[in-house]
């Protein structure tokens, strides 16, 4: 593997290190700083290296710049603190953030900085740790690789061997070897986290899934057949029931594709789509959630609309949780499908004349179990989860997602995805 190949690599690795970091304490931030190998560690050391959680590269570069002074204290000071929130980090860091050393056997390297939304629990704070730690790990594997071919090299350009130089490189070598068992080890453990993830997963969607198929089975059987036998009261009870046992299936599985999206298992087959005929689906599916509001869904629809060729479910899926999310938040008006293709991409919009997004809650609205105000879960049935699959699925098409929204005027959504005219 040549050097720039390794850079990326590590590079690749900080990165996802951030991610997690944010991801870990429940969609907040992430600051991450290192110096490289081949650079000077101590002007490096301060220097951002990979960001998460903030809007921009520019907010990142801002907030890393306003929390320096912290950096180079718990730089100085070598163990791990926590502090008040820091207005650098926005909403994301409003209940404090951490920071921890990124150092092996004494020598430090950086710095990994998380800011949470809400107070973190001491579980959190060891899995933050322990990232910190196998961070830091790699970081050190990649500064004594780089030393090491260094030492190659130099030994190769002599006449006579070094014995001062062999020395060096057999010392380094034996490190070098120690940390690749290390890391070893350390991707044993997080392999046996993710088996534990996994094996969770698998069992919720067993215990949970067949059971809730069968009472969901029940009660329309029982409605379908004993419709004249049963009450009033008890067909609006069992109605109620069912709706409730429906959406409660669509959370669980909005679940269970996102943790397949995340972990790569949701393989992208393309077929014929009509896009049509997805939309007229779409629309039937979200009759029960519109109920008798006086709300129409209107279809633009370019004509003639060729035939594509696209991940049908997805789509499917997609235009699907779109329209639903729409028909909880209009209480009255149009909800208006558009949709056109154009350069070999799929267009389309989903505008609703609903309750709309204020400004400062649009950034977030993309995060898992995200809810614009905690009163919503109750009035409008939801995990906050649809979106975020939705904008999930986007990126595994290889398409994008907009929002555009107004409170108390509507949402418009767009998305876009690659497709091959048939």
């Amino acid at each position: 593997m040549s050097d720039s190949e390794k850079l990326e690599k590590l590079s690749t690795m900080l990165r996802a290190t951030s991610s997690r970091a944010a991801e870990i304490v429940g969609n907040g931030c992430a600051l991450l700083f290192a110096a490289m190998p081949g650079e000077d560690a101590a002007h490096a050391i301060t220097t951002l290296r990979a960001a998460a959680g903030f809007d921009s590269p520019d907010a990142a570069r801002a907030a890393a710049e306003a929390l320096l002074p912290t950096v180079r204290e718990l730089l100085i000071s070598g163990a791990p603190a926590s502090a008040p929130a820091h207005p650098g980090l926005g909403a994301r860091g409003q209940a404090g953030f951490a920071a921890y050393p990124l150092a092996w056997e004494g020598d430090p390297m950086g710095c990994l900085l998380v800011g949470f939304p809400t107070p973190i629990t001491e579980t959190t704070a060891q899995n933050l740790a322990h990232l910190a730690s196998t961070a830091s790990l790699h970081l050190d594997h990649a500064h004594v690789s780089a030393e090491v071919t260094r030492l190659h090299a130099a030994l190769s350009e002599t006449e006579g061997v070094a014995d001062e130089k062999t020395d060096e490189l057999l010392k380094l070598s034996e490190a070098l070897f120690a940390q690749d068992i290390e890391l070893l080890r350390n991707n044993e453990k997080l392999g046996k986290i993710e088996k534990l993830k996994n094996d969770f997963i698998e069992k919720m969607s067993r215990e949970l899934r067949t059971p809730l198929n069968s009472i969901i089975e029940a009660i329309i059987g029982v409605l379908a057949g004993e419709n004249e036998t049963i009450s009033d009261t008890s067909k609006s009870s069992m109605r109620y029931a069912l709706d409730e046992g429906t959406a409660f299936q669509r959370t669980l599985e909005n679940i269970l594709d996102l943790w397949r999206v995340k972990q790569g298992e949701l393989p992208v087959e393309l077929q014929e789509v009509n896009f049509a005929e997805v939309a007229e689906e779409a629309i039937f599916s979200v009759q029960d959630t519109l109920g008798d509001k006086p709300v129409a869904i209107v279809k633009e629809i370019e004509e003639p609309l060729p035939k594509i060729k696209a991940d049908l479910a997805k789509v499917n899926q997609i235009l699907f949780l779109l329209l639903d999310n729409s028909a909880k938040f209009t209480t009255q008006g149009n909800i208006v499908i558009r949709a056109r293709v154009e350069d070999n991409e799929l267009l389309c919009e989903v505008i609703d004349t609903g309750i709309g997004v204020c400004s400062d809650d649009q950034e977030y609205i993309y995060d898992e179990f995200f809810q614009v105000d905690a009163r919503t879960s109750t009035k409008y049935r939801g995990a906050g989860l649809g979106l975020t699959l939705v904008r999930d699925l986007l990126i595994l098409l290889g398409g994008e997602i907009s929002l555009a929204s107004e409170p108390g005027k509507g949402t418009q959504i767009g998305f876009r995805i690659p497709v091959e005219i048939l």
